[in-house]
């Protein structure tokens, strides 16, 4: 398929630039994939979509502070570097603005020398393996040193750094939010707890296999850079009994989707597991993991909306995304909800 299949028209009043107060109060979308039928609604009423025996599979991913505005040591060029996935040794893989300054060797200083960055290897698409040299707790001086990651096409600042996270994020080390989590709020979870659902978290550090555009024409030509993730050994217990038991397992977001289909397929059955993937799912692909998909609307041409595509077919998904800017819905990281069942 080519990467063109996958364009749609947005109104730029339609790209969400701010959480809503209560984040329940979304609309929700309820698709039907097997008919293209289409519900509209309040996320705050999920659990009338959902069963008791569901298995709901949410992202614990924690967004950190990725984003830092330095100098090069040696001409005090600027430079902005993202944060995308820690390595070993206090080695970052990293993504530089302008990257053709930044060579083996380069220094970059944040806060006046606070913080020290040091080119140990040079990638392709402007990325950087970087050696990070300070005094004390990395993560207490990223947290003095670095901004939110946000999305491009949002303008707005975010003041408060907990409305770029889910309310169940745990696990530190995201280069970007897991943005379908953001419609749950506490008393919601608890809500769904209650009627039967049983609520399994997983971890998918989202780096640039996420959220890097698709250059090639044809898709098939597409690499996703690889993200780490964790497996639990009770949830992948949990899971192998809804599936023994035809009890649904829902994901919340693309990146649980990915944990759990590139789980599934590395084992043949889900297996606890600390490791990468870099698994592209478009359409074509034959899912073995989940049975129905809560998640955003999607930038055009990306690989999420190919993902999602190849869950429902991309014709249902382009018309079901004309009916969604027909009835005005809010668009990407903070817009509004979509359940495909």
């Amino acid at each position: 398929m080519r990467t063109s299949d996958f364009n749609y028209n947005l109104p730029d009043s339609l790209i969400a630039q701010k959480p809503l107060s209560n984040r329940s109060d979304s609309k929700l979308l309820v698709l039907n994939r097997e008919t293209g039928s289409i519900e509209h609604d309040r996320f705050f009423n999920l659990k009338n979509h959902l069963r008791s025996g569901d298995t709901l599979v949410l992202n614990d991913t924690r967004v950190i502070p990725a984003r830092l505005l330095g100098v090069k040591l040696e001409t005090g060029a600027n430079i902005e570097m993202l944060l995308l996935k820690q390595l070993e040794n206090d080695t970052w893989e990293t993504l530089c603005k302008p990257a053709r300054r930044i060579e083996i060797d380069t220094v970059v200083a944040f806060g006046n020398g606070l913080l020290l960055s040091r080119c140990v290897r040079v990638l392709d698409e402007g990325l950087r393996v970087m050696k990070m040299i300070y005094r004390g707790v990395f993560f207490d001086i990223l947290d003095q040193l670095g901004e939110m990651p946000l999305p491009p096409y949002i303008h707005e600042k975010v003041t408060d750094r907990d409305e770029y996270q889910t309310v169940y994020a745990k696990n530190l080390g995201s280069a970007a939010a897991p943005t379908a989590g953001f419609h749950f709020t506490p008393s919601l979870l608890d809500e769904i707890r209650g009627q039967g659902v049983i609520i399994q978290y997983l971890t998918l550090h989202v780096g640039l296999g996420t959220f890097r555009p698709v250059q090639a024409e044809d898709i098939s030509e597409h690499t996703m850079h690889s993200e780490s993730y964790l497996m639990p050994e009770a949830v992948a217990r949990e899971l192998n009994e809804a599936k023994s038991q035809n009890r649904r397992i829902i994901a919340v977001g693309t990146t649980s989707t990915r944990v759990l289909e590139a789980n599934i397929k590395k084992f043949g059955c889900f297996h606890q597991d600390v490791g990468e993937t870099d698994i592209f799912i478009y359409p074509g692909y034959r899912f073995k993991a989940i049975d129905g998909l809560i998640t955003n609307f999607h930038l055009p041409k990306s690989t999420l909306l190919m993902l999602v595509s190849a869950f429902a077919t991309r014709d249902i998904i382009m018309e079901t995304y004309r009916e969604a800017i027909k009835q005005e819905y809010r668009f990407y990281s903070f817009g509004d909800a979509m359940f495909i069942k």
